[in-house]
Parts: C-alpha cells; sequence; structure tokens
C-alpha cells in the first residue's frame, strides 16, 4: 500500500499525518504525549541525554513538555513517513474519569519504545488504507477512534506507557543548571526554560543569576557561541551548519556576535594561514 505522498494529513485536535521526500530537520518541545509509528525511512531523535532513531516499522511514545531534534530520512526511493497521534491532557483526563489509576511513579522515561503487535499493526494499517485513498484531512470522528484505540492497545501492552499517560502532574522543580547545560542549544522562550524546571518566570530568573552570575539570555549567547566555536573548529562543521546547531536562527546575528565575542568571524577559523 502506498500512501498518497502529495498529502499532509492536516491536524485534527488529536492526529496529524506526516510525509517527506528529503531529509528534513525539526527542533521542537513536545507539547502533548505523542505516539509515532514510521512507516518508511527513519527518524532520527536527539534528546538531552541520547540519540536513538526509529525505523520502518517501529513505533514509540513520546513524554509531553521535553526539548526533542527529530531528523527525518528518506531511505533510497521511499519517502519519510509516519504518523503521530497526540494523547492530549484534556483527552486523557477524560479517558482515565472511569479508569483506575495506576500507583504514580515518581520519573518516567521519556521515551518508551513500543513494542510490534498484530492489533497496532492492523491499526496503523488501517490509518495507511485511509490516507492512500484521499487527500482529505482525516475527519475529526474517525481520528478520535483512532486515538481511542491506540490508547486503549498501548495501556494494554506498555505498563511504563500507561503508568505515564495516567501521571497529570506538571513538572517540579529540577536541578535547573543540569537542565540548562544539557539543553541551551534548543530555540525555546526564557518563560518555556522556567516552566520546564518547575519555575515561575521570576524564580527561574533569580535562581539563575544566583547560580550562573549572568542573566538567561546572556548566559544562552554566550553559551550558543562557545559550542559553536566548539563545532567549527574541533568537529570541522560549516558555520552554516554549526549555528543552527548551537541554537542561532539567523546566520548574521550569529556572525556577529560570534565575532563580539571572540574578535574573529566562525569562517576565519577553518580558513588555511597565509604563509
Amino acid at each position: 500500500m502506498r500512501i498518497n505522498t502529495d498529502m499532509q494529513i492536516t491536524q485534527t485536535g488529536l492526529f496529524f499525518a506526516c510525509n517527506g521526500t528529503n531529509e528534513a530537520v525539526f527542533e521542537e518541545l513536545v507539547p502533548e504525549h505523542m505516539l509515532t509509528h514510521v512507516y518508511a525511512g527513519r527518524v532520527s531523535v536527539t534528546t538531552a541525554d541520547k540519540t536513538f532513531s526509529l525505523s520502518a516499522g517501529q513505533t514509540a511514545l513520546f513524554a509531553r513538555n521535553q526539548l526533542v531534534k527529530f531528523t527525518k530520512l528518506p531511505e533510497g526511493d521511499s519517502p519519510y513517513t509516519a504518523v503521530t497521534l497526540f494523547f492530549t491532557q484534556p483527552f486523557l483526563q477524560q479517558f482515565f474519569t472511569t479508569l483506575p489509576l495506576p500507583k504514580r511513579s515518581a520519573t518516567h522515561p521519556s521515551i518508551v519504545p513500543i513494542a510490534p503487535h498484530p492489533l497496532l499493526e492492523n491499526l496503523f494499517e488501517s490509518i495507511a488504507l485511509y490516507a492512500s485513498l484521499t487527500k482529505e484531512a482525516i475527519p475529526d470522528e474517525l481520528a478520535l477512534l483512532k486515538v481511542n484505540e491506540a490508547i486503549t492497545l498501548i495501556r494494554m501492552l506498555n505498563q511504563s506507557a500507561n503508568n505515564l499517560l495516567s501521571d497529570f502532574s506538571e513538572p517540579h522543580k529540577i536541578d535547573l543548571a543540569d537542565f540548562m547545560n544539557k539543553n541551551f542549544m534548543f530555540t525555546i522562550s526564557i518563560p518555556r526554560f522556567a516552566y520546564l524546571t518547575g519555575r515561575s518566570l521570576a524564580t527561574f530568573k533569580r535562581d539563575f543569576q544566583k547560580i550562573f552570575g549572568n542573566t538567561p539570555q546572556k548566559w544562552l549567547t554566550e553559551k550558543r557561541l562557545e559550542y559553536a566555536h566548539f563545532l567549527i573548529a574541533e568537529k570541522q562543521q560549516k558555520p552554516s551548519q554549526a549555528y543552527i546547531e548551537a541554537g542561532f536562527e539567523n546566520f548574521s546575528h550569529f556572525t556577529y556576535a560570534f565575532r563580539q565575542l571572540f574578535g574573529y568571524t566562525p569562517s576565519s577559523i577553518s580558513e588555511p594561514v597565509n604563509k
């Protein structure tokens, strides 16, 4: 079965599918728990702690409120094709209303691999069938049925997934220095960094100044510049690649800030020395 690669199934509140014919990199804060299944190609997933990949036929559950970089890769003539089902907090709260909640765990894995199962394969095949027949977005009513089917199956098949989906607690106060040193390259706002470390914006800024002796924005800029310098000088990356990986969004701004800090341009690092 071939999913129509000209079609992008749009978000319908609970459900989203994505197809691509070229390598693409997306860096994002995962806003809700989401279940991703890869039909074709491969996706490389990088978090603050690890990098792994999902290949065709593999499925994983991603916990909400984590920073992830997705590199979507086609393989051969097959475009990258995957489907993602979002389990929003309102949906989960309603779903678990009449169900006993499992005992709360102190910690949860940020990514839960889901083992293949005939019932899950049937679910994803039915979604692929619909996508192969139409260019229209999957109707909300059908999307809701598929999301209910998916959560029922993964709760039955994986206890870790069940524990994660039934925990509605917000981020608690965590080690700020450890979190920032692992996640500084992600391009999110200061208020969002505060939220992910379990702090109000005012408390985040106060704690940050106490720990780092600098404001969050100035520290982030210098940390990203130092990392970009390392990538160019030690990893032989091109400045046009390093500035993105380090967390900058504008190359001109990156070049200007780099020169202000180091006294020379990023490109001069890799230029041969004239004798």
